[in-house]
């Protein structure tokens, strides 16, 4: 079963497009969406959650079309963390919590109250005085206080030092212990995706290259480190070099094993390549050897 189903989604700007986008994000699973600045990942973000009218295309949250009625009510299960926290500054978290207690059906206060204690968050600060990575956290317990089965963040760690960060994903970890639980997670710190994701969804120029499970594909690329004067010595399948890095002394080639051939002539060690590495890479593309 899919949490979230995207289906030939299309959305054109002035000087930027996402076109005929297919993203699936399958239940219990946590999904890193990737991809430059501006490469559509906050856009598809808020598609997929009506804050953006797309132009074309299908949208399924939690098996309902997201332009429903019905849709409405599914909002209730999603918990949602966003890089700018949009709570009103004069508020506390403790006035914030009772807001909140008339807008979710579903709120529960003993789950607010534990991950306020849990994060070490003041009830009776107001907002505009939270740090970013309070702030954050703020977002992150109101997101789970009201028995969310999806959760959606986009850029949630970014900005944080790194015990905050570590914090952040070892909640969102257990989170997706509960295998009705799914998690699609926007981040340009490549190494948290790294650690948390079953899959990896990388997003370019508004297209999507790929949408792999993690495992395998840090396990399929590998790094092809070589002079520039033995480009000319290498013999090898073009459609298996997925991206490559020129600098005056060295050029690093994105390989993928699955389309090397018995006849590839592959000299010098084949090492793994990281997800930064994948993603930096393939955006850099491939001119000719």
């Amino acid at each position: 079963m899919q949490a979230i189903e995207l289906t030939d989604v299309s959305k054109q700007f002035k000087n930027f497009s996402i076109n005929n986008l297919h993203l699936r994000v399958p239940t219990g699973s946590i999904v890193g969406l990737v991809g430059e600045n501006g490469a559509g990942k906050s856009t598809t973000l808020h598609m997929i959650m009506q804050a953006l009218k797309k132009d074309s295309g299908t949208i399924y949250v939690l098996g309902v079309n997201n332009e429903a009625d019905e849709f409405l009510d599914v909002k209730q299960k999603v918990g949602v963390v966003l890089d700018e926290a949009y709570f009103p500054e004069t508020l506390t978290a403790k006035r914030i919590q009772v807001v909140l207690r008339n807008v979710y059906t579903a709120w529960d206060d003993d789950a607010f109250d534990y991950y306020m204690e849990q994060f070490k968050l003041p009830y009776n600060q107001v907002f505009k005085d939270f740090s970013r990575g309070m702030k954050m956290k703020l977002q992150l317990a109101v997101a789970l206080s009201h028995h969310a089965e999806l959760l959606i963040l986009d850029e949630a760690t970014s900005g944080l030092d790194p015990m905050v960060r570590e914090e952040i994903l070892d909640i969102i970890n257990e989170f997706t212990r509960d295998e009705r639980h799914t998690v699609l997670l926007s981040s340009h710190i490549v190494s948290d995706l790294e650690k948390s994701c079953d899959y990896i969804a990388f997003l370019h120029q508004g297209r999507l290259k790929f949408m792999e499970e993690k495992d395998g594909l840090l396990e399929r690329f590998r790094l092809l480190k070589i002079a520039p004067e033995e480009i000319n010595d290498l013999t090898i399948n073009q459609a298996a070099i997925k991206g490559q890095r020129v600098s005056r002394y060295a050029v690093e080639l994105l390989v993928d094993k699955a389309a090397l051939s018995s006849s590839d002539t592959v000299f010098g060690d084949l090492e793994k390549a990281t997800l930064e590495d994948v993603m930096i890479l393939m955006t850099k593309g491939v001119k000719q050897l």
